[in-house]
């Protein structure tokens, strides 16, 4: 969820930042400056959400795997229902 968060943060920024600096550049607004701000501003949060996973890894530890169909039909046993 942290990971969401951070990256919808950064894309606004990056984004704004990118069409601030074309803007000092005086580049014309059009099809190929907003796809260049979009990428950019993509590529930025896309490696904004890698470091926050990395450092979430660093700092938790590994995530369990996902639970395979022995561990579900133990819970629920436990749970006192049948399987479907």
């Amino acid at each position: 969820m942290l990971n969401l968060v951070i990256s919808t943060i950064v894309f606004f920024v990056a984004a704004w930042f990118v069409n601030r600096y074309l803007d000092e550049l005086e580049i014309a607004k059009g099809l190929t400056r907003g796809v260049l701000v979009f990428l950019l501003a993509f590529f930025a949060s896309w490696g904004a959400g890698a470091i926050v996973d990395w450092a979430q890894v660093k700092i938790e530890g590994p995530q369990a795997a996902a639970q395979d169909s022995v561990d579900l039909s133990r819970l629920l046993k436990a749970a006192g229902q049948q399987q479907p």
